[in-house]
């Protein structure tokens, strides 16, 4: 395994490979908000043998650049997504994405549906979905980001965030890495720049965009107290032929309580050619 950064049109993006290089397309993983590429780190091992794998953090998240002028909309991190394939001369690849990722992820897909293999949606909101791709945490927290302290802003956050895991544990462990980077005054103005992308988001493209048509497997916890179940059921019935699997007990952050079945999820995906 090993990390680098690229500089797509001026700011510079973590990310790490890993995996065997074979006959299969290679796998990019695509966190969401507040997250990192940490979300995706007892899912790459279990992934099947002979696919690159490629784990970023989006801008503005864990190691990459703050977005200072850049945007982070939708929009802008699916541009940056497909440069990043370019830059690394991913001529096809299957997408993996949790939470806006998996937006993410699906307008990418509308742009370069030939680049695009497979989709596997985790916890995500439908392009098009007239909902805000951050839900409940953007209405909890945006209100007042801008004029509290940052440590409330953090700590009002941390609580919303936490609702996502069985594991109490596990939540404090992960929830504390993917906020410390904003916990000072510039890694404040990033997350306001998030949430205000989020909170003008609209699905992050037209409700006029084509359809997403490539094979799409969407993984769900039953329990999801940030993107409900009935949210998977709605993304279901706007993607032709996607399938849903829902994995029992499990809240809105599976990649790192059920890493067995998003793995599972993702190599039963691969497997429909």
């Amino acid at each position: 395994m090993r990390g680098e950064f690229l500089d797509l049109g001026g700011a510079r993006i973590y990310y790490y490979a890993a995996g065997t290089r074979g006959a299969g397309v290679p796998v990019v993983f695509l966190h969401g908000f507040p997250t990192s590429s940490h979300l995706w780190g007892d899912v790459v091992p279990l992934m099947p043998p002979g696919h690159r794998l490629v784990v970023l953090d989006l801008l503005g998240y864990g190691r990459s650049d703050r977005p200072l002028s850049h945007s982070v909309d939708i929009a802008s991190h699916a541009e940056r997504t497909v440069a990043l394939l370019d830059e690394l001369r991913i001529q096809r690849a299957c997408l993996v994405g949790h939470g806006i990722g998996g937006t993410i992820a699906q307008a990418v897909a509308v742009r370069r549906p030939r680049q695009i293999s497979h989709l596997c949606l985790i916890a995500s909101v439908p392009l098009d979905e007239r909902r805000r791709p951050g839900g409940r945490l953007t209405r909890a927290v945006f209100p007042f980001s801008k004029w509290l302290p940052s440590r409330l802003v953090i700590s009002v956050l941390h609580r919303e965030l936490a609702r996502g895991y069985a594991d109490p544990a596990r939540a404090a462990r992960s929830i504390d890495l993917y906020l410390r980077p904003f916990g000072d005054a510039a890694g404040r103005a990033a997350l306001v720049s998030h949430l205000e992308a989020l909170k003008r988001a609209h699905g992050g493209d037209r409700s006029d965009s084509p359809p997403v048509s490539t094979p799409t497997a969407l993984l769900w916890g039953d329990h999801d107290r940030v993107t409900p179940l009935s949210m998977g059921r709605r993304l279901q019935a706007a993607i032709p032929g996607a399938t849903l699997d829902v994995i029992a007990g499990a809240r809105h952050f599976t990649p790192e309580e059920s890493p067995r079945q998003v793995a599972e999820a993702i190599a039963g995906l691969l497997s429909r050619g």
